[in-house]
């Protein structure tokens, strides 16, 4: 039976037009459930199916034994073919061929077939399975064209992948989509093309364990049905003994379209893989096709869809599918180069001159890399203190110092500037914070810190200590000017003491002076009072003064009298007698 076709298959080192390259070829479809295919209702009618297996199962129902079992002997064991993916990073990434062939070839009946081929270098880093509307989309069931899936990845050549459930819209088989894995069929033995870390590429039957190995796991997996070729035989009568005992005869190619419509105009298994084997491909599985058979170049449809329109039979419209395989520029580790520049081709391309590293992550100042004077920045190297220069290996001549270079040292007499902190250091003979000071008279050495040991407290040479010196006029000058100043000063200390030593003889004098007339009066006063006290007193009356008889009282009398009268009378008496 005629069917539009999609495989993924592999080619060794030659053929096909004798290019030197090993390629993974194929076709997706893309699972975006509840996305339509097309605005306005031009959405397909899903006319155009193919079941492989009969409902209600996709997959045998027998185990991996019985698949390696009934291969012929000369397979052993080996249920699956490996072989090494090509590296190679020429452009352009993907070559896409157009055929128009008649198929069988001068046969009457023959059949006149459109179709594409592509090739793909560096199948690791350039080939992916997507999931419809990205991480998720087979979980939940969505669906969408392949244009509309590529609209988001950024696809060279996309083509539908595995197949999947036409009411449910449930991803089918094996997926495992850029290193994480989507789900597992459970070891159900549908034929499997995969692409390991190490990039080896897988075709054939695989069991659950192998599918979740973790040393070299795989990177890509999709299921598909059917084993085209195997290790350069045509395999299909093989394979469906392998798989079941009943299939439908359908085709996909990975990377590999041909347009048709089930039992109306294609290619069915055989025919493909004689194809493909004559065309130097090693390794192909059969994947989905029918109405799913989707081919996009730059994100444009590039096939004729064999599914009639919703809105207007008399028009193809492309099915909204599962899985996508999906050829692209090799990404960037990391995508965006670590900041520090762009991506083309899988290359990082670093902005500036000192970025550098496959990431754009390590700093490069050239090959003394700012020595170990400096820091090397995006825009250079950034000396420390001190330093100057491209790579930071001069230092700061004697007149500058700090950053760049840039200030200005202030030290004087000589004195050295530090290139970091611009501190002076003096020459011997000089001090201060710029070396601005001579040492003084006695002192000698750097920072004129050591003492003159000359005899006679003599004074030395000021940068050698040295005591047998020549005075030069300068020393001269200022010894001059100190011996002046003593002089003068010494002249004036003995002005003051002299004035010092009269000042206090006349106030010593002064207070003897005062001391002896105190000493003095009080003698008189002592005597003065002794005499009133032993003294002959003659009292007289003042009627007798003025003609009265006269009367001598004895002092004893007066001890009877009165003590206010009595001393009223002796102060009269002594006023007579004073008088």
């Amino acid at each position: 039976m005629a069917a539009p076709l999609n495989c993924m298959s592999h080619v060794p080192g030659a053929g096909l037009g004798g290019l030197a390259l090993a390629a993974v070829l194929g076709g997706l479809l893309h699972c975006f459930g509840g996305v339509h295919g097309s605005a306005g209702g031009w959405n397909s009618l899903n006319d155009d199916l193919l079941l492989p297996y009969l409902p209600p199962q996709h997959g045998p129902q027998h185990h991996r034994r019985y698949v390696r079992d009934c291969q012929a002997l000369l397979r052993g064991n080996a249920t699956h073919e490996t072989w090494p993916s090509d590296n190679s990073t020429a452009s352009p990434l993907a070559v896409t061929y157009t055929f128009v062939s008649d198929f069988p070839p001068h046969h009457p009946n023959r059949r006149r077939v459109y179709g594409h081929l592509t090739i793909v270098r560096d199948p690791l880093r350039t080939f992916s399975v997507l999931e419809p509307g990205g991480p998720g989309g087979c979980h939940f069931h969505r669906r969408a064209t392949v244009e509309e899936t590529v609209s988001r990845s950024q696809c060279l050549v996309a083509q539908n992948g595995g197949y999947f459930d036409t009411k449910t819209g449930a991803c089918l088989g094996n997926v495992v989509s850029n290193g994480r894995l989507v789900q597992s069929s459970g070891g159900v033995q549908n034929a499997q093309f995969g692409i390991r870390k190490d990039g080896t590429l897988i075709f054939g039957y695989l069991s659950e364990e192998e599918v979740l190995a973790t040393e070299n796991p795989f990177v890509q997996l999709v299921s598909g049905v059917g084993w085209l070729l195997r290790d350069g035989e045509v395999y299909v009568n093989q394979s469906q003994v392998a798989e079941c005992d009943e299939t439908q005869e359908t085709g996909q190619l990975v990377l590999f379209h041909a347009d048709g419509q089930s039992g109306v105009r294609g290619l069915n298994l055989w025919e493909m893989a004689d194809f493909l084997k004559e065309r130097g491909v090693v390794n192909a599985i059969n994947l989905d096709g029918g109405g799913s058979a989707t081919f996009v170049v730059n994100g444009s449809l590039a096939n004729y869809p064999s599914d009639h329109c919703v809105l207007d039979p008399t028009w193809r419209c492309p099915r909204s599918i599962s899985t996508v395989l999906c050829v692209h520029e090799p990404a960037c580790q990391p995508q965006n180069c670590s900041g520090h520049g762009h991506c083309t081709l899988g290359r990082c391309h670093c902005h500036g001159a000192f970025w550098s590293g496959p990431a754009c992550d390590v700093l490069d100042c050239g090959p003394s890399n700012c020595t170990l004077h400096g820091m090397c920045t995006d825009v250079g190297c950034i000396c420390d203190a001190g330093w100057t220069g491209e790579n930071c290996t001069q230092a700061c001549t004697n007149g500058s110092y700090g950053d760049s270079c840039a200030q200005k040292c202030l030290c004087r007499n000589d004195g050295k500037c530090d290139p970091v902190h611009g501190s002076c250091t003096c020459p011997v003979g000089f001090q201060g914070i710029f070396c601005e000071e001579d040492c003084p008279l006695g002192r000698y050495g750097p920072n004129c810190q050591h003492p003159c040991q000359c005899p006679n407290q003599c004074y030395c040479d000021r940068r050698t200590g040295s005591c047998n010196i020549s005075l030069d006029s300068a020393v001269l000058d200022k010894l001059s000017r100190a011996g002046l100043c003593l002089l003068q000063a010494t002249s004036k200390e003995e002005f003051l003491f002299s004035k010092k030593v009269w000042v206090a003889i006349s106030l010593g004098l002064l207070v003897l002076l005062s001391l002896s007339v105190l000493v003095n009066v009080r003698l008189a006063l002592r005597s003065t009072n002794q005499r009133h006290e032993h003294g002959q007193y003659i009292s007289v009356p003042l009627e007798e003064i003025n003609g009265g008889t006269k009367e001598r009282i004895p002092p004893a009398a007066w001890e009877e009298d009165d003590p206010t009268e009595a001393a009223w009378d002796t102060n009269l008496t002594e006023s007579v007698h004073l008088l």
